[in-house]
């Protein structure tokens, strides 16, 4: 079938306009590299920390593609970056090592298509996140997709949102545990229902970074049409009292702790008042498309190696009778040119002409016939993308880090890529005892990589001892985010960066010797003392030896390379 009825568009190509004109003022003097670089990063591209290239970061409203995006972003991935995407935890495609003269170039290609890089990285209203199978899953009131992607209309181009004093992050979850983590954002949407009614609990203030901070609830309960009125509210709140003259201290979870949680409602109920009194419009749901599942693939012949365990890592039974839901683990996010065309296809062979990104860097293929699954398995591979482990302590989240960010101190890609090999190494009973555990690695402090609400978190960091400087990790234990809102994990010891590997080993067989009956490894990092895990690490601590100076990954000395980071440019 066809994806070209379904194909929403995000792009116009006046953006692209502006950014060739502007481009041009700057190449020819008219203005600075520092209003180039404002104006840059608002239009989704991002400097490295190696000269000359950028990254481009593509907009993608709740993750979701259709085939011939993928395409375009298979042709962009090859011909202007290094072969592949990287899907981050925004569910965002972010290409990086392009040449400047190849920017235009690739965003009309995703223009074509309906993608853009507006507001995608900058002191911008960010890409709206939502939990990956809503319309799926039966734990959810109702599908969020639909107010996602009405909200992002409204916000996407707003006079506000390109002018603000920092970063601005919404999501949506459509059940109480708070799947797509609002509790971290600016605004966090968690769908409900009351006495009949659609509606959201609605979370403010919340963000991550070197201070992170639990979002406040703002309303237990609204009426799904007006979630405009709370947004375009809590937008302005933070365009007036937004700090504008250190950027460090510019989110909105910054506002929170100057004004209180009382003086914070009163400038929230003050701005609501005044959306209000404009009667601004309701909020209705954006129109979907209809769901056409592909007929059933039932090609006669063997299941391929490994098709039971990998069904048992990989597929999700969705409320619809008949379909499933199937995951793609990425490792490390990334995703070939080859692979998305691939995927592109059998989306429309297998599910319903869709894709959706995830949180956790991976991918999911909705609507697949379930009779389907034996020759999805033996397709996906063939594409090397039947990886197992997802969700486990395997399936580790890491930002870039040191490998593009100027802001990283450590090579988190590297480490993610260790953890992961080394748990592979352990037999498959025993890593079976540590489902559902999640790691994420952040090259520094700021949590790019998510590592304060993970259950077993890392940042990058750097000690010299004498005279060498060694690549080091902070350790941060039991943090996520659930129905209770989000924990940060407690930060309990640096692990010199070669043997981390090893401790997340260690940590988990303390989990598997020390834990409770049914305990979860979330609970019981979130309760075990720092002394015991310390003394469980014994192994793995202590002055760095020969060969600690260099990062993990790299074949020379470290060095603590950190520049002028655009984060918060």
């Amino acid at each position: 079938m066809s994806d070209a009825p379904f194909l929403p568009r995000f792009s116009d190509p006046k953006d692209i306009d502006t950014f060739v004109e502007m481009l041009g003022r700057f190449e020819s003097g008219a203005i600075s590299s520092d209003e180039f670089r404002a104006f840059r990063l608002l239009r989704g591209v991002y400097g490295q920390r190696q000269t000359d290239v950028q990254m481009i970061r593509v907009k993608i409203p709740f993750g979701r593609l259709f085939p011939a995006q993928l395409e375009a972003l298979a042709v962009v991935g090859e011909r202007y970056s290094r072969g592949f995407g990287h899907v981050t935890t925004r569910q965002n495609v972010q290409f990086h090592f392009v040449q400047m003269t190849d920017v235009e170039t690739a965003m009309r290609l995703m223009d074509d298509v309906g993608l853009t890089t507006r507001e995608a990285c900058g002191n911008s209203v960010r890409t709206v996140t939502a939990c990956e199978v809503a319309g799926v899953c039966d734990g959810a009131p109702f599908d969020v997709t639909a107010y996602a992607e009405a909200l992002t209309r409204m916000l996407l181009r707003h006079p506000l949102s390109s002018s603000l004093p920092r970063k601005f992050k919404i999501a949506f979850s459509g059940c109480g545990t708070d799947c797509a983590s609002g509790a971290i954002h600016d605004l966090g949407f968690i769908a409900k229902t009351e006495n009949g009614e659609r509606g959201f609990k609605v979370l403010a203030a919340g963000g991550l970074s070197t201070t992170p901070q639990a979002a406040i609830t703002l309303h237990e309960f609204v009426r799904a049409g007006e979630i405009s009125r709370v947004a375009e509210a809590v937008v302005r709140l933070f365009h007036a009292l937004g700090n504008r003259e250190n950027k460090h201290r510019a989110r909105m979870k910054y506002v929170l702790r100057k004004l209180g949680e009382d003086g914070f409602r009163a400038e929230y109920a003050k701005r609501r008042a005044e959306v209000d009194a404009e009667a601004l419009a309701e909020l209705t749901e954006a129109p979907q498309p209809a769901t056409a599942p592909a007929p059933p693939v039932t090609e006669v012949g063997p299941r391929a190696a490994g098709y039971l365990a990998w069904h048992a890592s990989a597929v999700f039974t969705q409320k619809q009778a008949g379909h499933s839901a199937v995951y793609v683990r990425l490792p490390l996010g990334d995703v070939t040119s080859a692979q998305l065309r691939a995927l592109g296809r059998l989306a429309t062979r297998f599910g319903d002409g869709s894709v959706r990104l995830t949180i956790d860097q991976n991918l999911l293929l909705p609507w697949v016939d379930s009779r389907s699954l034996p020759s999805l398995h033996r397709e996906l591979v063939k594409l090397d993308l039947a990886e197992l482990d997802r969700q486990t302590a395997r399936d580790v989240t890491s930002c870039p880090g040191a490998e593009t960010c100027n802001l990283a101190v450590t090579s988190s890609r590297q480490l993610a890529r260790a953890v992961s090999d080394r748990l592979a190494e352990m037999d498959a009973r025993a890593l079976a005892a540590f489902p559902t555990t999640s790691i994420k690695v952040s090259g520094c402090p700021n949590s790019c990589g998510q590592h304060h609400v993970a259950d077993v978190g890392f940042h990058g960091a750097a000690k010299t001892n004498g005279g060498v400087t060694v690549p080091m990790y902070q350790l941060h234990l039991g943090g996520g985010v659930d129905e209770n809102g989000a924990r940060f994990g407690r930060q309990v010891v640096k692990i010199i960066a070669k043997r981390v590997p090893e401790a997340v080993v260690a940590l988990l067989r303390l989990f598997e010797t020390d834990r409770a009956e049914g305990e979860t490894t979330a609970a019981f990092f979130a309760r075990v003392a720092p002394k015991r895990v310390v003394e469980s690490l014994a192994a793995v601590l202590g002055p760095p030896a020969s060969g600690d100076e260099i990062d993990i990954g790299q074949s020379s000395g470290f060095l603590v390379a950190i520049g002028a980071g655009e984060c918060a440019a």
